[in-house]
Order: C-alpha cells, then structure tokens, then sequence
C-alpha cells in the first residue's frame, strides 16, 4: 500500500555519520531514507543580549534547504529573506533541542545549531531535530573534555518522528509521496524517557479521530525510540 513498500509502522532507514565537518564542535550528516540534513554545532562564549548576566545557557537553531534539494531548484533565500516556513522550523529546532537541557549547567554561553537540507524526501524537521540533538552532544561533549563545564547539561535525548494517516491507513515517518497526498499529517517531537515536546498536527482532508490520534501517538513512540537508539549508538 506504502509506494516505499514499507510496514505501516516500519522507519525509513536511518544513519547517522558523525564527525563530518572539520571546523565544528559537533557535526553529524543524517540520513532518514531519501532525506539527507547536515547539522553543525558551534559553541560560543556569548548569550544573546536579553539573556546577559542570567548564569544560563542558549541553544539556538538555524535551518535552511540547498537549491536543489527538492524536485525543483529554489531561489537561495539570502537573496529573498527568509520564508515563514523556514522561520518555524528553525524556532521548532531550537525549542525543541533547548526542551533536553540543563541551562544552569550549561553556563552561559551559546550553542548554534545550523541545519542544512541536502535532499529532501519529506521529514526534513524531523531529521533536523534528530541529527541536531547528535551535533549538539557531540558539542558539549568537547565542552566537558576540554573542561569548560563540569556537569553535563543534557537531560536527555530528543528526537522527532512524522506520523499520518496515508490511504485511510496510520502509517510512521511519511516520505514526500506519502506527506504530499496524506489526509492528516502530524510531526511528534519527544525525549528518550518518552516524554512529549511538542507535536504539530493538522487534517488536510477529512477530520480524525481520537482513536486514529492515539495511534499515530503509538506510532511516533516506536519511532523516537528507534531514533534514540540511532543516537546512542552514533555518540558512544
């Protein structure tokens, strides 16, 4: 039924390549199927001007798509300002990421997270949050080596999974086929101990139920759990 072939509850395939980039604290090139996202960490000693003299923390997010990631080419948006889309993707990036962690602990200083779409088969959110909670680790890992911070300031693991209701079926991790022609489409981001974010959803046809929520609930929890387990096994 899937054009993928895929189980209704079965991921995408899912790596995760760490290390990718020579400057960044922490780098990670992630690839959830056809959609391919580079994440870059880059520590700062500086807050924003709002946040001076608070003792806290700051991460933050950055996310923008390559000309040719989709189908078609895009106008690169330096030339055009940035679209609403990508404004609320990169402030879901960052509440997101900011939603695992310990910013007493962290110190004050700023965390930048750059996400950068090479290919886009829809998720490319979700893959941002992902692949960004591994950049981000990875940062604050060199932070603690180098013994700038002496308790770690990740409280858990965060990741993000879509989950939609395809053909009249609840089905996980929505390609862009399946996204592009969905009835109801729904973006659940959570942490490692399974506790929930923030979810976006919508109905693009017919209303859903309760019940068709509760499973796309039960759908995202598989997935974020195979997510964490991405994770781990790419930061330790």
């Amino acid at each position: 039924m899937r054009p993928s072939g895929r189980d209704l509850d079965t991921m995408r395939t899912i790596t995760i390549e760490t290390g990718v980039t020579k400057y960044a604290e922490g780098s990670c090139m992630i690839k959830c199927g056809e959609t391919h996202v580079l994440c870059t960490a880059t520590v700062e000693d500086r807050v924003p001007p709002f946040m001076r003299n608070s003792g806290l923390g700051w991460v933050t997010a950055e996310y923008g798509m390559l000309p040719r990631a989709t189908h078609t080419r895009m106008r690169r948006e330096a030339k055009n300002g940035q679209s609403g889309r990508t404004q609320e993707i990169q402030r879901l990036i960052g509440r997101s990421l900011r939603a695992g962690v310990d910013r007493v602990a962290m110190g004050e200083r700023q965390i930048s997270i750059d996400c950068d779409v090479i290919q886009a088969d829809g998720g490319t959110r979700c893959a941002s949050i992902t692949g960004g909670w591994v950049a981000l680790r990875l940062a604050v890992n060199a932070l603690m080596k180098a013994g700038d911070i002496t308790t770690d300031p990740l409280t858990d693991h965060v990741a993000a999974v879509s989950c939609g209701i395809y053909a009249g079926q609840p089905v996980l991790d929505l390609d862009y086929l399946e996204d592009s022609d969905a009835g109801t489409d729904a973006n659940f981001v959570m942490t490692g101990a399974g506790g929930l974010v923030e979810i976006q959803g919508s109905a693009e046809g017919a209303t859903f139920s309760r019940d068709e929520f509760n499973t796309l609930m039960d759908l995202a929890e598989k997935g974020v759990s195979e997510l964490v387990a991405a994770q781990k096994a790419a930061t330790t």
